[in-house]
């Protein structure tokens, strides 16, 4: 009865958070001026690194450019940015998108 009772709670307590995960989701904003903007500017206007309002880049190419790195750009985006998640550079990369 015992162990019925404390899987019956385990089910709820996972389902619980697998709902509350999406509010923990990430934040393109905090992310990208916590990691971001000292390069890019906190407005996206570029600063010691390009200006990134009005990128002709996509979302997608954005994110891979986090996520992945690219040998033709200069550090720190040759190597993938440390600390940052796939959905961490995704939401980082639909924040930038809204810069205009």
């Amino acid at each position: 009865m015992r162990v019925t009772k404390l899987i019956v709670l385990f089910v709820i307590f996972t389902l619980a958070l697998s709902i509350a995960v999406p509010a923990f989701a990430a934040d393109g904003a905090a992310t990208y001026k916590a990691k971001c903007a000292a390069c890019h500017g906190h407005e996206g206007q570029g600063k010691v690194g390009p200006a990134v309002k009005g990128t002709a880049l996509t979302a997608d190419q954005i994110t891979d450019l986090i996520v992945k790195g690219e040998d033709a750009k200069k550090a720190p985006h040759k190597k993938a940015m440390a600390g940052v998640t796939a959905d961490d550079a995704k939401a980082v990369a639909d924040y930038v998108k809204t810069l205009k």
